[in-house]
C-alpha cells in the first residue's frame, strides 16, 4: 500500500470508539504510515469528510 491510494475499511481489529466504527465500509485515501507496537506497520487514512484515523494494514484493502 502507498501513501495517495484509495482504500476501503474492511474490518477493524479492536473496540474502538463509535466515530471509527461508522468508517466501516467507507473509502479514504492513504496519507502516511504509523509505527504501531510492535505488531507491524499502519496507515493513516483521510476521508471525504476530512476525519483521519489509523488501521492496521490488514483491515484496509484497495479500493477502485
Amino acid at each position: 500500500m502507498e501513501v495517495g491510494q484509495k482504500v476501503r475499511v474492511r474490518r477493524l481489529r479492536d473496540r474502538v470508539p463509535d466515530t471509527v466504527i461508522a468508517k466501516l465500509g467507507q473509502v479514504g485515501t492513504i496519507r502516511d504510515y504509523k509505527m504501531t507496537d510492535g505488531s507491524g506497520v499502519g496507515v493513516l487514512v483521510q476521508f471525504d469528510d476530512k476525519s483521519a484515523t489509523w488501521f492496521f494494514e490488514d483491515e484496509v484493502e484497495a479500493s477502485q
